[in-house]
């Protein structure tokens, strides 16, 4: 019976986010761009706010190698990705700064950091569940929230690396899936991946922090008006506050 509430809650702590997040599939193309600052606001604010605390509470040795690690892994992921790309002609760093686009690299760095996350996600619903069903379901319920604003904007993110709507939709509910492959894993594993918690968060913190830093921000400073500018700021702020209030909301 534990293992069923496990699989039914690992099902739609990660479908259902997912599919709440897809909203975006009625947002205009011409959106996209002012809303990707959104997206850096909500990635940040889930790596700093919730997921770094977390792996520190854990292990913060740990924690802090693989965020210097996950860095450096994403740095290499994107070079190779873009050693691809640089034996066309289209290559960005054969046209003009602001002509060019990522090919997508955004796109997959953080579907691989997703995948992560929703891994681990698993992990702590089976351990919720072995501890009570209340705070297995309250545990769900939480990650269902938290994991809405940082959905919409890894939505966003794949759409602005030049992803169609319905090929992001399919990654983001593909990626989903890792709940539940962690969740039964967390059922007949839980103490090897307790080992490695704080290790995987750290991880998944990285491509966040990336994703963010690297890739979606410098593309925010070729539109440096004023006016540009101020709804870039608030979009962010927006992001990072969402992540803040559901925080304050539900129980960690």
């Amino acid at each position: 019976m534990t293992l069923a509430w496990i699989l039914a809650a690992s099902f739609a702590g990660g479908t259902l986010s997912a599919a709440l997040a897809a909203f975006a599939l009625a947002l205009r193309t011409t959106w996209i761009p002012m809303l990707v600052s959104y997206a850096i606001g909500a990635l940040l604010g889930a790596a700093f706010l919730e997921i770094i605390p977390h792996a520190f509470a854990k292990a913060p040795g740990q924690a802090g190698f693989a965020i210097l690690v996950g860095i450096f892994v994403f740095f290499v992921m994107e070079k190779l990705l873009l050693w691809r790309h640089c034996h066309t002609e289209d290559c960005e760093v054969h046209v003009p700064h602001e002509q060019a686009h990522d090919h997508g690299r955004a796109g997959v760095l953080i579907i691989v950091g997703d995948t992560v996350h929703n891994f681990v996600d698993g992990v702590l619903i089976a351990a919720s569940f072995l501890q009570s069903t209340e705070l297995g379901v309250i545990a769900a319920l939480a990650i269902i929230a938290h994991e809405i604003p940082q959905e919409v904007g890894d939505f966003l993110i794949l759409l602005h690396s030049g992803y169609t709507r319905a090929r992001a939709l399919a990654l983001n509910l593909g990626s989903s899936l890792a709940t539940l492959l962690g969740g039964v894993g967390g059922y007949y594993l839980l103490p090897l991946f307790a080992d490695w918690e704080a290790g995987l968060l750290g991880f998944v913190a990285a491509s966040m922090i990336y994703v963010a830093v690297a890739d979606l921000i410098p593309g925010l400073h070729r539109r440096p008006e004023l006016r540009d500018t101020a709804s870039q700021a608030l979009l962010i702020a927006l992001g990072i506050g969402s992540i803040a209030v559901v925080r304050m909301l539900l129980p960690h």
